[in-house]
């Protein structure tokens, strides 16, 4: 791998972070908006940008409740952002069994909180950021354990992806 392009990956993990759940548009966005909102967030980690037919699709699976009035709310961002990320390695049945686990543990606002500073921890660590995993929060529930698990899988999976676009890039 060039060193150049290493350092380039390196600097845009060392830059990613999802909004903080108050940072998240409370106003209403429309689905294009949203789906917008959220690629641009995730482009540094994930190769393809999330649609608004993804969405939608997420919507009639259950992922997430329907948009009132057409917009969606922090709350339902907040899960499309798992979402996304989740199904890079989960299958859908996986990920709504893993949501309606969490609303019967965690609020969204706490779960998408550690969510998104699990994400940033994990994938520190895993690119060579971060020398140790932190341990985020007291409790180890195995809701937290699962969780932690799905973010390590998710965050190998980026720098598998990563590597590999290195690799062809390089021939």
């Amino acid at each position: 791998m060039s060193e150049p392009k290493k350092n380039e990956i390196i600097e845009s993990i060392k830059c990613f972070n999802l909004p903080k759940y108050t940072e998240i548009p409370n106003v209403g966005l429309y689905l294009e908006q949203t789906a917008k909102y959220i690629s641009e967030y995730l482009k540094p980690i994930l190769e393809t940008a999330v649609t608004g037919s993804m969405i939608s699709n997420y919507v009639k699976k259950g992922l997430v409740s329907n948009p009132i009035k057409k917009q969606y709310s922090r709350e339902q961002i907040a899960y499309l952002l798992f979402v996304a990320v989740a199904k890079t390695v989960l299958s859908m049945d996986d990920i709504k069994l893993l949501i309606e686990i969490q609303k019967q543990t965690y609020d969204s606002e706490i779960a998408y909180s550690y969510f998104e500073t699990e994400l940033k921890n994990v994938l520190s660590y895993v690119f060579g950021i971060e020398a140790s995993l932190e341990q985020i929060g007291e409790d180890s529930s195995e809701q937290k354990v699962i969780l932690r698990n799905l973010i390590i899988a998710v965050s190998h999976k980026v720098y598998l992806e990563k590597s590999f676009a290195l690799l062809r890039n390089k021939k």
